[in-house]
């Protein structure tokens, strides 16, 4: 097999891993890379096979945990309620019943005040150069999370802090520092919707916590743990692929320059997609063997891991003509950017509601928006996201 080299925090990486993910695809369906110590599928056809193949999971087989370092209790806490975590028959419990309030319709409800919340953090941009990704793709996901859950709007900034702190963990620069924020976070995080879910059970509402309390499959129903969990991952994973979704996105636009037509009610699907597939938020997920499975050539043990690299799938020319070229109008397919199979993303169709929406509203109102600095990458991965937008318009 080959061996691929290349550090995840390396600056020039950092700001662009396209290159090295083509250097890769070029060598093999499946390379050791090195600087993570696994096996990594870079070529669409790989990552498809692997988010699909049930001998494979994102739960860790139980011969492999370990003690849990104390300081660390809180966020593994949350972590072992959480349906990212989980596999049948757990997994198939869990997203049965978030499905059940978490459905089409009551995500469609939100258009109307996603459409209101876009042209109302417009109506605020000043008129000297600004920071797009703090003033207004960060706003749109988080405020709507906020209300479909039913927690207040002033608490939004509070939850975008320990967002941040927690989904820090999964970043290659983690450090002491990092893990200790999360623990912190999950701990504060865990305290407030205990609090909350307790008052919704006794007052319930119109939110998405209340019909999580009620989601009941054959008798049964989210405990507790469960209920938060899934109210943290749902803030969590969908604020931080939209923000960054919405950021690399308007970047994109701006620097290759952009048609209305891309823009309209009859391209907007497809400009969404492009997006997605082009620059995604998250490029890398991982799966444990749980026997001994061959894949290209290659035999996995019961406990290896394997790297799937979303974004380089999302490129790979064999899957996709002029794959490195941004073209809104080429025909949509499915992209990687959301995983697939048992864990495909719950929040897909919310996400991809906000950026239809968000982003025609965006340009309707800003025709002259230009970028103010050139855009960099913040150093997080295996999340690909901008660390501010400055702008003009």
């Amino acid at each position: 097999m080959k061996t691929v080299s290349q550090s995840p925090t390396d600056p020039a990486f950092v700001q662009d891993p396209y290159p090295f993910y083509h250097r890769a695809r070029a060598q093999a369906g499946l390379n050791y890379w090195q600087d993570y110590g696994m096996i990594a599928a870079f070529r669409r056809a790989a990552v498809h096979m692997l988010l699909r193949d049930r001998r494979f999971g994102r739960e860790m087989p139980p011969e492999l945990s370990t003690a849990a370092p104390q300081h660390l209790a809180p966020f593994l806490a949350l972590e072992a309620h959480s349906m990212l975590e989980a596999e049948p028959p757990r997994h198939t419990r869990l997203r049965k019943l978030v499905m059940r309030a978490f459905t089409s319709r009551e995500i469609k409800a939100q258009q109307a005040g996603i459409t209101a919340l876009c042209h109302s953090l417009i109506d605020a941009f000043p008129d000297r150069p600004f920071d797009l990704l703090s003033a207004y793709c960060t706003q749109v996901p988080i405020i709507t999370i906020c209300r479909l859950l039913g927690v207040p709007t002033e608490m939004a900034p509070q939850l975008l802090r320990w967002s941040h702190d927690m989904v820090a963990m999964y970043q290659a620069a983690r450090t002491p520092e990092t893990e200790q924020a999360a623990a912190s976070a999950a701990q504060d995080f865990t305290a407030f919707l205990a609090e909350y879910v307790h008052k919704r059970r006794s007052e319930p509402a119109d939110d998405l916590i209340t019909r999580l309390i009620a989601a009941e499959e054959q008798g049964d129903r989210l405990t507790t743990d469960e209920l938060i969990a899934t109210c943290v991952l749902l803030l969590n994973a969908g604020h931080e692929a939209t923000v960054h979704a919405l950021g690399n996105g308007v970047k994109t636009l701006l620097q290759q320059g952009w048609d209305p037509a891309w823009l309209a009610p009859t391209g907007i699907e497809n400009l969404v997609e492009e997006i997605l597939r082009f620059d995604p938020p998250l490029h890398l997920f991982t799966r444990y063997a749980y026997e001994e499975a061959e894949v290209m050539g290659h035999t996995f043990q019961r406990g290896d891991q394997v790297a799937l690299l979303l974004a380089s799938a999302n490129r790979d020319p064999a899957a996709e003509d002029d794959a490195e070229i941004f073209d809104p109008s080429r025909p949509a397919r499915t992209n990687m950017s959301f995983g697939g199979g048992l864990h495909f993303c719950v929040g897909a169709p919310l996400a991809r509601l906000e950026m239809q929406i968000a982003l025609p509203i965006l340009f309707q109102r800003c025709p002259d928006l230009k970028l103010a600095a050139d855009p960099r990458y913040s150093n997080s991965y295996h999340f690909h996201g901008l660390s501010e937008l400055q702008v003009t318009r």
